[in-house]
């Protein structure tokens, strides 16, 4: 495996962390407004898999993303432990659905590793680096990046 080429910057801090596939990744906690159960979610035509369609919450349309989906895993049926976490992304409220939450871990600097670099092609910039914490990794995600400019101008067009 080559060194990572590019160095993301990682704050330590609090971080939530959730299962896809039996992987743990965090996410960082001032992006995440709050968890929730899986929801009537309302499918939108023409739109990619990945994007489930919107929730009401409270009177506001927030739109639906999988992440196993845009993740290309397979899909699997939601269970009573599958949750939305609602996060903040360009200021706006996005949902994604995750196999379950596992905890809020403090994660320091010393104890982040640089992305690997994984070849041309695979893009990995939504990747802040990968976490070591009791005993285990955890992909720290970067929720800015995990939507292209493209998919968030879509995604905001739904709210």
């Amino acid at each position: 495996m080559e060194a990572a080429v590019q160095k993301n910057i990682v704050d330590e801090g609090k971080f939530l962390t959730f299962i896809l596939s039996k992987e743990e990744y965090g996410i960082e906690i001032l992006k995440v407004r709050e968890i929730i159960g899986v929801i009537g979610i309302t499918p939108v035509p023409q739109t990619p898999d990945y994007l489930r369609g919107v929730i009401n919450l409270r009177g506001k349309v927030i739109p639906i993303i999988d992440l196993r989906l845009k993740f290309s895993m397979p899909e699997v049926e939601h269970t009573q432990e599958t949750c939305i976490i609602v996060v903040e992304v360009n200021n706006a409220p996005i949902g994604v659905v995750v196999d379950n939450v596992s905890e809020v871990l403090d994660i320091k600097n010393g104890e982040v590793e640089d992305t690997p670099q994984f070849g041309h092609g695979i893009d990995t910039s939504f990747i802040m680096g990968l976490g070591k914490a009791k005993n285990k990794i955890i992909i720290l995600l970067d929720i800015n990046e995990i939507l292209s400019t493209d998919e968030l101008e879509m995604v905001e067009q739904l709210a």
